[in-house]
């Protein structure tokens, strides 16, 4: 072989390197970023996770709920005595899940909703479940997927920059997360309402509604986290007398009333109703300012989520488009067992 040969088959040899090199780096950086969406730390006796996508809200993805999962298994560990879960940024606790990655995926033919939801809600249940005090510190945004990451825990500490809704009826979407377990229980027909308008509380009307356990001055929440970290193989007891202790200091439009407040008596008496027509006629007949700005609001999902996520629009074209044309097979086919499928608690 020349030497000139040899020098073009070392230069394609260095290229093919460099390439591979790139390629490479390409693939650790993606799954570098994609590990780093959840912080998981072991601080003494507590477990920390920490949502860590504050450019999008800490939006949840099917990567972050997976590396959530298991880590739950800290309930089983003898030496953790607490977990504590909370958001990176100071935005958002959670803003829900990544449904526009989501509905473009299903565009696309790739079936990621089904498996999505499903580990969701498997997520759900096990923080339900959990049998180590679990403290969820929801500042910012804490929407849908949100909601689901912290109101079934033991302990929900809200901040003032608490904004809390569950929107999904807006994208055409059950309120789900479990909301058809923890919405009914709130007071009177306030879940109800809720659910159905996607209206946000903010702040102390977090706690008064009964979403959050405590209510914390943000200013004061790195300390009260330090105070929880520095517990030594707290009880229950001792972790709810140290949130005690600060919600009890929190001044914070203490002495301001539930924003709903003066409607909760119309809220009990249209929202009592057994179907959404009658809710709606309800509301119709009612005829307050407040009743009639209630009434502003498979392929639903989608275009939900095109109007108001993707395009912007704010206009779905439901389908059906009016509820006068969904019918008792509509209804009873989202009912459907999944078979083997059905999740199993």
């Amino acid at each position: 072989m020349g030497q000139r040969e040899m020098w073009r088959l070392m230069s394609r040899f260095n290229a093919f390197k460099r390439t591979n090199t790139i390629l490479h780096h390409l693939r650790m950086s993606k799954h570098t970023d994609a590990a780093e969406e959840v912080l998981l730390e072991k601080k003494g006796c507590t477990g920390v996770i920490t949502l860590n996508r504050p450019k999008f809200l800490n939006a949840l993805t099917l990567n972050m709920i997976r590396q959530i999962y298991p880590q739950l298994k800290w309930e089983q560990d003898p030496e953790t005595f607490l977990i504590i879960i909370k958001g990176a940024g100071g935005k958002a606790f959670c803003a829900g899940g990544d449904i526009r990655v989501i509905s473009e995926a299903e565009k696309a033919k790739q079936k990621i909703a089904p498996v999505f939801f499903r580990e969701e809600y498997m997520l759900n249940n096990a923080v339900g479940s959990c049998q180590k005090p679990y403290v969820a510190l929801i500042h910012g945004i804490t929407m849908g997927g949100g909601v689901g990451l912290s109101v079934h825990g033991q302990f929900r500490v809200a901040t003032e920059k608490c904004l809390f809704a569950m929107p999904e009826t807006a994208i055409g979407l059950f309120p789900d997360v479990g909301g058809g377990y923890f919405l009914p229980r709130l007071q009177g027909k306030l879940g109800y309402f809720l659910a159905l308008t996607g209206f946000r509380l903010k702040g102390r009307d977090v706690y008064r509604a009964g979403i959050a356990t405590h209510f914390v001055d943000s200013e004061k929440l790195a300390m009260l986290e330090e105070d929880l970290l520095a517990l030594k193989s707290p009880s229950k007891e001792n972790i709810a007398s140290v949130l005690e202790n600060y919600h009890t200091e929190s001044k914070i439009d203490r002495d301001k009333s539930f924003i709903l407040e003066e409607h909760m008596d119309k809220i009990n008496s249209c929202f009592s109703a057994n179907t959404v027509e009658e809710i709606i006629e309800n509301l119709q007949q009612d005829g307050s300012s407040f009743a009639l700005e209630q009434l502003k609001r498979g392929h639903d999902f989608h275009e939900g989520v095109r109007a108001v996520l993707i395009d912007k629009d704010q206009s779905p074209k439901w389908k059906p488009a009016d509820l006068k044309e969904v019918t008792e097979e509509d209804l009873n086919n989202h009912f459907k067992s999944l078979g083997s499928s059905d999740l199993k608690f």
